[in-house]
């Protein structure tokens, strides 16, 4: 038992069987107790919290600090859906329902205010999935006829490619064409599956997810060849991937090359990848999965254009096309796979979930 839970009676020791947050404040904010699943929340010990400012444990909004004053001087009880709070260091969001009540009880008469917290990124992260699966069914017609009308334009931009590579004798610059002819190549296949059915769509081999990312770190070099540093913090025990291959680099191409956009080709971009074990993507529970992370150091993304970045035609350029990112989600679901987004000025990090064993259960789940 901790210092913090030895202040108090016995009956307090019963929060601790709790499975919400329980903080007692004194009429300074300061923590007088905090129970086990207070601890887990905020990642300290009790011992730590304990006659400390609740300022210090964590940093919250101006109504949060509202429902606080209110609650000594008016004795008003607060609740509060999704309060948003920050936590660690370096700091991170948490999202949680939050119940600020008066307390005087002649026991304790310190204790002046009893808050629970209850965590719900869980459950928001599943309603957003939810959401976006169904947005992704809605807009993939869009996206079919828009590849009818960009399958035409690709044709013409090969042939010009393959016209000027006769006319040159450098063989360095015939390396630029090749990349054209070759980038054009792959963009018409890739137009051509998106007009296929879904599963037609996916051609599945193993490979290595670092492969990938080094493609499409070779094709950011071409583009941005002076000012844009690309840095690899690699998990080299991963093992290889079924997915397709063609798919993936789009999905990285189209994050990172947004990145490197956003910071108009000057900054860092950091691909860095990581084992995950026991996840669960759209209400299905897998073994093994690899995470993959696109970090930039660029001016990160404001809260509420993150919220509908996934929609086809939505971008935050003048002259984007609002299909990049919705490409990338659409095909990361085709893997059973999961886009999320964390971002604050000078750091902004894509995670792609992508289950090892996902081909395996579709086709357990349709055989032929």
């Amino acid at each position: 038992m901790t210092i913090a839970q030895k202040t108090f009676p016995s009956p307090l020791g019963g929060l601790d069987y709790l499975a919400s947050a329980i903080l007692l404040l004194d009429a300074e904010r300061r923590v007088r107790y905090a129970n086990s699943a207070a601890e887990n929340l905020l990642e300290t010990t009790a011992r730590a919290l304990l006659r400390r400012p609740l300022d210090a444990a964590m940093r919250y909004s101006a109504t949060l600090q509202q429902a606080l004053d209110n609650a000594l001087s008016n004795n008003w009880s607060y609740t509060g859906q999704n309060v948003e709070i920050w936590r660690g260091k370096p700091e991170r969001p948490l999202h949680l329902n939050c119940t600020v009540t008066p307390m005087h009880s002649p026991d304790t008469p310190e204790i002046r205010m009893v808050m629970e917290l209850q965590p719900i990124d869980q459950q928001l992260k599943a309603s957003r999935e939810e959401r976006l699966i169904e947005q992704q069914h809605a807009s993939r017609e869009l996206i079919r006829n828009l590849a009818h009308e960009i399958k035409n334009p690709l044709g013409g931009i090969r042939g010009a490619a393959q016209l000027l590579e006769h006319e040159l004798d450098n063989p360095v610059l015939r390396e630029y064409t090749q990349v054209i002819i070759q980038e054009a190549d792959r963009l018409q296949d890739l137009m051509q599956r998106l007009l296929s059915p879904h599963r037609a769509a996916l051609q599945a081999q193993r490979m290595s997810i670092h492969e990938v990312l080094e493609r499409v770190g070779n094709l950011l070099k071409l583009e941005f060849p002076a000012t844009l540093s690309i840095q690899r913090d690699y998990d080299i025990s991963l093992p290889e991937l079924t997915a397709d291959r063609e798919q993936l680099i789009q999905v990285f191409l189209n994050i990172a090359r947004n990145a490197a956009q956003a910071m108009e080709g000057k900054g860092e971009i950091v691909f860095r990848t990581r084992f995950a074990r026991q996840v669960t993507l759209a209400k299905r529970r897998f073994r093994l999965a690899i995470d993959v992370a696109v970090i930039d150091n660029g001016p990160g993304i404001a809260d509420d254009f993150r919220e509908r970045m996934f929609y086809p035609l939505v971008s935050g350029r003048p002259n984007g096309t609002g299909l990049g990112l919705t490409l990338a989600q659409s095909f990361v679901q085709q893997h059973q796979g999961t886009i999320e987004c964390e971002s604050r000025p000078g750091r902004t990090v894509f995670l792609t979930r992508l289950p090892l064993d996902a081909f395996e259960s579709m086709s357990t789940e349709n055989p032929p």
